[in-house]
């Protein structure tokens, strides 16, 4: 089969994809070939992006999801858009540990290691205020980001350090619910947690080949209604809601430019131990080719020391009100 036919072929799916190949944006196939990535939510949105961009590099995917369909189709279309028995799926609910062995078993037994683990996957209807939402909501968010990351990185870094190579992402957001940023507070509660336990792990890992960075994929999504599961009972989308537009795109980020990203933080993880980077500046960094450059507004950041990272969840903000 033709790639031009293989291409065609993936993109008849019901997961809400474009065509994905990187070279517009300055990566090289191949870039990643020989490594093994296993990436949790890798079956829809910035996590498909995610596994797709890898595979697209020339790296084998495990795609870890909780949706069996969607993960098969994944694994489907990854194969079709590459070769065959470049990704593999695993039914996985993260937050259970004989699901993560089981996972950690299948990526072992089919290609031997896993030399790259992204940690991707989040319920995005946890996301209630504190005052409203049961401690139930906050309790699964905390499950699937910090417990789940946990149960991830004891199954595949280890191994990681034995062989003095490996990378471990966690697809991060903000710590604290801040209007107008997506992420209410139940949601962002989870992901401080697991940032928390991969900045520490930089430190556990340190001088051990072993490369630990956070990835914020703010704005990245494509989503098509009628293709969204049904909302909670008493919940409605606003009809004033604002198009969000993310500087350098038309709208939101494609979950396959996403993918790119990732990709290009992957060949600088070790520049990156130890901190984390909000996808507009590794856009930045990569002189990516935006649709909208106009758009664009060069931001200077700093990376922050190990003291100042280590005190960011103390200091909340000013103090006393002047």
């Amino acid at each position: 089969m033709s790639a031009e036919k293989a291409a065609g072929t993936a993109l008849n799916t019901f997961l809400n994809i474009e065509p994905i190949d990187l070279e517009y944006a300055g990566l090289k196939k191949g870039s990643l070939q020989g490594e093994v990535a296993v990436v949790t939510g890798g079956a829809s949105n910035v996590g498909l992006g995610y596994a797709r961009a890898i595979a697209w590099a020339g790296g084998k995917v495990v795609v870890a999801d909780i949706n069996g369909e969607a993960g098969l189709e994944t694994e489907r279309v990854i194969n079709a858009e590459n070769a065959p028995d470049t990704a593999l799926f695993v039914k996985t609910d993260v937050t259970k540990k004989e699901d993560v062995r089981n996972l950690a078993a299948k990526a072992f037994e089919k290609f031997g290691r896993v030399d790259i683990l992204v940690n991707n996957a989040m319920n995005m209807r946890l996301n209630g205020p504190v005052l409203s939402s049961p401690v139930d909501d906050l309790d699964q968010s905390y499950a699937i980001s910090a417990r789940g990351v946990m149960l991830a990185i004891q199954e595949f870094v280890p191994g990681m350090i034995e062989r003095g190579h490996g990378i471990v992402v966690y697809s991060a957001t903000q710590f604290h619910y801040c209007p107008p940023l997506v992420g209410g507070s139940i949601y962002t509660a989870g992901k401080a947690a697991a940032t928390s336990l991969m900045m520490s792990l930089a430190n556990e890992v340190k001088d051990k080949g072993v490369y630990v960075f956070c990835l914020t994929p703010a704005g990245v999504g494509r989503f098509d209604p009628s293709k969204m599961p049904p909302l909670p009972e008493g919940v409605e989308i606003p009809k004033d809601l604002p198009k969000i537009t993310m500087p350098g795109f038309d709208g939101m980020i494609p979950p396959e430019a996403g993918g790119a990203a990732l990709v290009y933080c992957l060949l600088h993880a070790q520049e990156l131990h130890g901190s984390g980077i909000i996808i507009n500046d590794a856009f930045m960094a990569m002189n990516y080719p935006y649709p909208n450059p106009s758009t664009v507004r060069k931001i200077d950041s700093r990376r922050l020391t190990d003291p100042e990272l280590t005190m960011v969840f103390c200091n909340m903000g000013p103090g006393f009100a002047k």
